[in-house]
């Protein structure tokens, strides 16, 4: 159990960090429809997490238990191939980072924002927690951990709880620190905005580098 925790914690925090969704979030807090949107789309980005780790957990479990000592090809070489994945994710991010002091291009949907309803804002948190593929393939890497380790169904449970409130904090605080204060958090909110927009791509390339090396590790463990 401890082992599996260990293992998909650095894969939660690769989803917590990442700074689309952020922004995402923090752009509807400062739109004119900014509890009904922010709500929602908190609660779509928790959905699709959910739901994306726990297919993948129930597709690792149908991978051909072994002796807990013997070797694991089957889900290390799906680890190999997530890591190789990720590392060439952080290529392209980095690659993408903006030159000087250069605005950098983001996502024309975040232009529509403004517009967004409640029920709209969490079809987009789904959308970005469970189809995007930076995030589905940390999902899919955590759903593997968790199958494969050999876990009760409670401990699993308890596992991929464990990875959503990690997952989905970072999209969580902000949103409960505006509705709890919502005339203080204008302003930095504003701020962590810019930095975001302006370093998305050198944080994510990091991390999935990080990430994915860890993961690739994990795989020729399995071996």
């Amino acid at each position: 159990m401890n082992g599996v925790i260990g293992g998909i914690l650095p894969l939660a925090l690769g989803i917590a960090i990442s700074p689309i969704p952020i922004i995402a979030a923090i752009l509807m807090l400062l739109s004119p429809k900014a509890k009904g949107t922010s709500v929602g789309f908190l609660l779509g980005w928790v959905l699709g997490i959910v739901v994306a780790v726990v297919v993948f957990t129930l597709l690792g479990s149908i991978i051909p238990a072994s002796d807990p000592d013997a070797s694991k090809p089957i889900a290390g070489t799906i680890q190999i191939v997530l890591g190789v994945l990720l590392l060439l994710l952080a290529l392209k991010q980095w690659r993408s980072r903006p030159k000087g002091d250069a605005e950098p291009p983001m996502p024309k949907w975040m232009a529509a924002i403004d517009q967004l309803t409640a029920v709209k804002g969490a079809g987009l948190g789904f959308l970005l927690s469970a189809v995007n593929p930076k995030n589905l393939l940390m999902a899919v890497a955590a759903g593997v951990a968790i199958g494969t380790g050999g876990l009760s169904g409670g401990e699993a449970t308890l596992a991929i709880v464990i990875f959503t409130v990690i997952a989905a904090c970072s999209v969580a605080v902000p949103v409960v620190a505006y509705l709890v204060a919502s005339a203080k958090m204008a302003g930095p909110l504003e701020s962590l905005r810019h930095w975001l927009v302006h370093n998305n791509a050198t944080v994510m390339a990091v991390l999935l580098l990080v990430i994915g090396v860890v993961v690739i590790g994990k795989g020729i463990g399995q071996f």
